[in-house]
C-alpha cells in the first residue's frame, strides 16, 4: 500500500511538474524567438505559430508509438524517458545559441512529451475502475495547479534573466526522473503486457483501429476529439477578445486566467464526490452542458457575464475526467497505454485544427459587415453541444457495462499465450 501511495504520488507530481516547467517558459519562449529575430515581431508570430504545429505534429506521429511501448514495456520506462526528454528539450533552449535550436528542443519535446498519457494509462492500471473518475479528476488538479503557479513563477525567474526559467524547469524535470529512478515501482505486471509489438498499430491510423474496435469506445473517442478542438478557443482567441471587446489590460487578463485555473482545480477536485452521487454518466453529461453553457454566455457583450463564464465552464472537467474512465473499461488491460497514446494524438489533431479553425472566424466575424466577436466562443459552445449529443447516445452506467467489461476480459484472455497466468480483472 505504501509503494502504491508513493507511485501515485509520483506520477501526480510528475503532471504538477510537467505543467509547472511549460508555465514557466511559455510566456518567455515569445520573447526569447523575437530576441533572435532582432525584434521582428510579425516574423516571430509566424515561428511561434511553426513551433506549436511542429509540436502537435510530434505528438500526433509519435504518441501512439509511446502509448504502444508502454503496453509492451511496462508504463515505468516510458514516464521515465519522458521526464528525461523534457528536461534534455529546456536545457537545450536554455543554452540555444540560435532558433534553430530552440526547433530542435520543440522537436524532443514533441516526440518525448508522453508523460501525461501515460501517467493515465499508469491510475488505470493501479486504481479500480469505480475509482478512476476521482483519480483523472486529481491528475486534473496537478494540471490546473501547474497552470496557475507556472508563469506567476517564470515571469519572476524571467525579470532576473530570460533564460533562467528553462534551466529550472529543465533541473525539475531531470530530478522528477532520478527520483522515479529509485521510487515509482512498474505498474503493468509482465502477464498483463502485451505479447508482441502490433507495430501495425504504432501509428496514427493504426492507433485509431482500437478506438474502431467498438462503437460506444469510438462514440466516446469522438466526444474527447470535439473537446480537444473546442479548447483551442482559449488558446487562439482569449485574449484577442478580451482586448478587441472588454478593453483588459495585462493585469485584468492575468486575473481572467487565474480565475481559469483556480476554478479548473475546484472543478477536477469534486469529479470523485459527483461522481458518487451522480455516476459517471451523468456526470460526463453535466461536464458537457456546462461546458456549451460557458462558451455561450463568453460570447455575450458584457464583462461581467465573461466573469461568471468562467466557473461555469470550468465544470467541464467533469466530463474529461468521466469520459476518459469509461474509456478505460471498453479495452484490455494490456491496451491501456494504446488507447492513451491514440487519444493523445487525436489532441495532436485538435491542435492542428483549432487555431485556424477560431482564429479565421473571430478575423471574419469582426469585420464590419458581418459584426459578431462572440462568434468563435458559439462555435466552441455548438461543437459541446454535439459532444453531448453523442454522448448521451454512447455513455452507459457502470451496471449496463459489465456485458462489455466481460467480453473485453475474455477477448483479452484468448489473445494471451495459453501459458501465461492471466489475474483476476
Amino acid at each position: 500500500m505504501s509503494n502504491r501511495r508513493a507511485a501515485l504520488g509520483f506520477i501526480f507530481i510528475t503532471v504538477l511538474l510537467d505543467m509547472l516547467s511549460f508555465g514557466m517558459v511559455a510566456p518567455l519562449l515569445p520573447k526569447l524567438i523575437s530576441d533572435f529575430l532582432n525584434g521582428n515581431t510579425a516574423r516571430a508570430s509566424e515561428y511561434i505559430g511553426m513551433f506549436t504545429t511542429t509540436w502537435a505534429l510530434m505528438q500526433f506521429v509519435f504518441a501512439p508509438v509511446l502509448g504502444l511501448l508502454s503496453d509492451r514495456f511496462g508504463r515505468r520506462p516510458v514516464v521515465l524517458l519522458s521526464n528525461f526528454g523534457l528536461a534534455l528539450d529546456y536545457f537545450v533552449m536554455a543554452i540555444a545559441p540560435s532558433i534553430g535550436w530552440l526547433f530542435l528542443g520543440r522537436v524532443l519535446s514533441g516526440i518525448t512529451s508522453a508523460s501525461i498519457p501515460t501517467a493515465t494509462a499508469y491510475i488505470s492500471d493501479v486504481t479500480a475502475p469505480e475509482k478512476r473518475s476521482k483519480a483523472f479528476g486529481m491528475l486534473g488538479a496537478a494540471f490546473g495547479a501547474g497552470f496557475i503557479l507556472g508563469p506567476a513563477v517564470g515571469g519572476w525567474l524571467g525579470n532576473h534573466n530570460p533564460r533562467l526559467p528553462f534551466w529550472v524547469a529543465g533541473v525539475g524535470s531531470l530530478l522528477n526522473f532520478c527520483y522515479g529512478v529509485f521510487v515509482l515501482p512498474e505498474s503493468l505486471p509482465p502477464e498483463r503486457r502485451q505479447p508482441r509489438l502490433q507495430w501495425k498499430n504504432a501509428n496514427p491510423v493504426g492507433a485509431l483501429r482500437l478506438l474502431r474496435s467498438h462503437a460506444d469506445l469510438l462514440g466516446l473517442a469522438t466526444v474527447n476529439f470535439l473537446g480537444y478542438v473546442a479548447h483551442e478557443v482559449y488558446v487562439t482567441v482569449f485574449v484577442l477578445y478580451v482586448i478587441y471587446r472588454y478593453a483588459w489590460n495585462p493585469r485584468m487578463i492575468g486575473i481572467s486566467l487565474a480565475l481559469v485555473g483556480v476554478t479548473s482545480m475546484v472543478a477536477y477536485a469534486s469529479v470523485g464526490p459527483i461522481v458518487a452521487r451522480l455516476g459517471e454518466r451523468r456526470t460526463l453529461l453535466t461536464g458537457l452542458a456546462c461546458a456549451a453553457l460557458g462558451f455561450a454566455l463568453f460570447g455575450w457583450p458584457s464583462p461581467v457575464v465573461f466573469l461568471v463564464a468562467i466557473p461555469i465552464n470550468a465544470y467541464w472537467s467533469l466530463a474529461g475526467s468521466t469520459s476518459q474512465s469509461l474509456m478505460t473499461e471498453h479495452v484490455s488491460p494490456f491496451e491501456q497505454g494504446e488507447l492513451q497514446g491514440a487519444l493523445a494524438s487525436l489532441r495532436g489533431v485538435g491542435m492542428l485544427i483549432g487555431p485556424g479553425l477560431f482564429s479565421l472566424t473571430f478575423a471574419y466575424f469582426i469585420a464590419p459587415q458581418h459584426h459578431l466577436p462572440g462568434a468563435p466562443w458559439y462555435l466552441a459552445s455548438l461543437l459541446i453541444l454535439i459532444s453531448l449529443g453523442i454522448a448521451w447516445v454512447v455513455a452507459k452506467d457502470r451496471k449496463k457495462m459489465k456485458t462489455r467489461v466481460k467480453t473485453t476480459m475474455e477477448h483479452w484472455r484468448r489473445r494471451k499465450p495459453a501459458k501465461a497466468h492471466v489475474p483476476s480483472p
